[in-house]
């Protein structure tokens, strides 16, 4: 089992008691607008989620984690790699993705879960480029990926859901961890 520590947070596998907070998360529609088609998700949703993260950790060696705020316990959200199924430009790709419950939005708790992740793309699994895929005007999540390094490299439109998304990237063999 792989947890990383940060000083403020823990980056560990899913749990079955984390359901219940990550669906409140992910059903803030808030939260959601940026994510996938916008729209908030339901218990079996954020159960199905996590059983393909869980799938992808077991057959990738990767996938997202939960993250954990290390003073109190609470689940802060999801933060990790995937491989992306589209758009076709990052299909079958290692993609970094971060959700986290809006009352702990601008304290830089995502850029502090996400640059773990990607320290432990590079370190531990030997990973040598990410990418990203954000909707623009999502300008929290343009903000992190500049504090990452991550460089936007094209704008294409979302097959499945339509909208406009920016592309980004980062060579991890230049990443400063």
């Amino acid at each position: 089992m792989t947890d990383i520590r940060t000083p403020r947070l823990l980056l560990r596998r899913w749990h079955d008691d984390d359901l219940l907070p990550l669906s409140e998360i992910q059903s803030d529609p808030v939260v959601m607008q940026w994510i996938g088609d916008g729209r908030p998700r339901s218990l079996d949703e954020t159960a199905q989620d996590i059983e393909e993260w869980e799938e992808e950790w077991d057959e990738e060696g990767f996938g997202l984690f939960a993250v954990e705020l290390l003073g109190s316990g609470e689940l802060a959200g999801a933060v990790g790699l995937y491989v992306a199924d589209s758009p076709a430009e990052i299909a079958d790709r290692i993609a970094i993705s971060w959700r986290l419950a809006r009352v702990l939005w601008g304290q830089g708790y995502a850029s502090e879960a996400a640059h773990a992740a990607l320290e432990f793309a590079v370190q531990d699994r030997g990973i040598d480029r990410v990418v990203a895929a954000s909707r623009p005007g999502d300008s929290a999540s343009a903000n992190v990926l500049d504090k990452l390094g991550m460089q936007a490299e094209s704008t294409v439109q979302d097959p499945v859901h339509g909208h406009d998304l920016r592309l980004y990237a980062i060579d991890l063999t230049e990443f400063q961890g």
